[in-house]
């Protein structure tokens, strides 16, 4: 019923428009109520993503404004890590002071001269073979432990320590004699006979040997070398041990 009365006054009020356009001076049109809201439609589809944006600039550091805490306490300690290389020998430490006297040693047995070393020789020259400038003594006299060779002329050391070692070799001219150690000149005897007479040149020295070493008597021959060939005088070379050394 109310809706055949809407429907009448709106085409009344067409019929007047139409009639008397002129003479209308408010609105004519009719409008229909506003209707009810009608129910919520499904989800649309997701579009598609966006390309990645630019990086911004890096924004400025800001200030901390927060309170420093306590200091924590120390952690474990870590695993021990590899040796590193050796370092450079450093310079030597001062000497320290003496340690204490260790105790006294047993006493030791008692010595006995015949187990100790005896080496001794004497040796005069009757046809000696020349030997370069060394002063061959071919005739031995006493040669106790067969160091001495009358071949040679050569005292060879078998037990170290120190020897005396003396000579006297008659000339009839002048005569420079050289008593030598493993081929080292040690000590030198020179006498001048410019008379021609046959007399002495004599000398001795104590030398220090170790087993090994060599001593023997050579002449300089820019000296005359003048040494007596006859047999009315003897030429002697002699040597011994006067006691053993740990050398």
């Amino acid at each position: 019923m109310a809706n055949g009365f809407w429907l009448a006054a709106c085409t009344s009020a067409l019929i007047l428009a139409v009639v008397a356009p002129q003479a209308r001076t408010q609105e004519s049109f009719c409008q229909a109520p506003n209707g009810q809201d009608g129910h919520p439609g499904t989800r649309g589809l997701d579009g598609r993503t966006g390309q990645k944006g630019d990086v911004g600039e890096p924004g400025r550091s800001g200030r901390s404004i927060g309170v420093h805490g306590p200091k924590g306490d120390p952690g474990e300690p870590g695993v021990p890590g590899i040796p590193g290389n050796l370092g450079f020998r450093g310079p030597d430490g001062p000497h320290g002071p003496p340690g204490e006297a260790g105790d006294q040693g047993p006493k030791g047995q008692v010595g006995n001269v015949m187990h100790q070393a005896r080496a001794a020789f004497s040796a005069s020259r009757r046809s000696p073979e020349p030997n370069g400038n060394v002063v061959v003594f071919d005739h031995i006299i006493t040669n106790q432990d067969n160091g001495y060779s009358g071949l040679r002329g050569v005292f060879t050391c078998k037990d170290p320590g120190y020897y005396y070692f003396s000579f006297q070799v008659v000339s009839a001219g002048n005569l420079c004699l050289g008593l030598a150690h493993s081929g080292t000149k040690v000590a030198t005897f020179c006498d001048d006979n410019s008379d021609g007479l046959l007399q002495v040149n004599s000398g001795g020295s104590v030398l220090r040997l170790a087993a090994g070493d060599t001593v023997w008597l050579e002449s300089d021959p820019a000296a005359g070398n003048k040494v007596y060939e006859g047999s009315e005088a003897d030429s002697v070379f002699n040597g011994f041990l006067l006691f053993p050394s740990s050398v």
